[in-house]
């Protein structure tokens, strides 16, 4: 599964972000887009997975494997996106917020899907936790691996690493690339830090 946007024009209102670009990401590799605050990087996921707001223009496509998936609703896209804040469900449980992004299945395949998720977390005794008492780095590993559960067919990271320490943020930037590589999905970030570019053969500017 490859992912392909090419952008015509990005624009908010009048005023252009972005355009001409032609990026294309391969099967299990992660693309880094940098760039000002401002100048279009956000607003380029949004427009991939189907959420640009009000007063955006759009002239792009933007495909998976070939197939237009710009025209699709969102929800049908299959585009999965992580974002700085968690956006945990607070009602749920840690268990219950993971296995809501588990595709249908046998209850005992998908709950030894999230067990083994938990394990792969360093989390495996905060199942039944209710997300309000843990860390912000327990959270935002919960949150990136509910993202990667989902099986998305492109995988849409906006600086999901900023709130992490240097250690855990280097053990989660190496686990979000291995498990991109290990499922074969194509992945697009977009950071301000240049440690967390994965391949500089693969950066885009903005």
């Amino acid at each position: 599964m490859s992912l392909q946007i090419h952008v015509q024009r990005l624009a908010l209102g009048a005023q252009t972000l972005i355009g001409p670009l032609q990026i294309d990401v391969p099967a299990g590799t992660v693309h880094t887009i940098m760039g000002a605050s401002g100048s279009g990087k956000s607003s380029l996921l949004a427009a991939v997975c189907g959420t640009l707001g009000d007063g955006f223009v759009w002239d792009g496509q933007v495909t998976l494997d070939g197939t237009p998936v710009d025209t699709l609703p969102t929800s049908r896209r299959r585009v999965g996106i992580l974002f700085q804040d968690d956006l945990l469900f607070a009602h749920m449980t840690v268990r219950e917020n993971l296995l809501f992004a588990v595709p249908p299945g046998t209850r005992a395949a998908r709950e030894a899907t999230v067990a083994h998720a938990l394990a792969r977390l360093e989390l495996p005794d905060l199942a039944n936790a209710d997300p309000a008492t843990l860390s912000g780095g327990q959270r935002a590993r919960v949150a990136m691996v509910r993202a990667l559960l989902a099986q998305p067919r492109a995988l849409l990271l906006d600086e999901p690493f900023s709130r992490l320490d240097g250690p855990l943020r280097a053990r989660m930037r190496e686990f979000v690339i291995a498990t991109v590589r290990e499922r074969g999905i194509p992945a697009l970030l977009v950071t301000h830090d240049a440690a967390d570019v994965a391949d500089p053969t693969r950066l885009t500017r903005l």
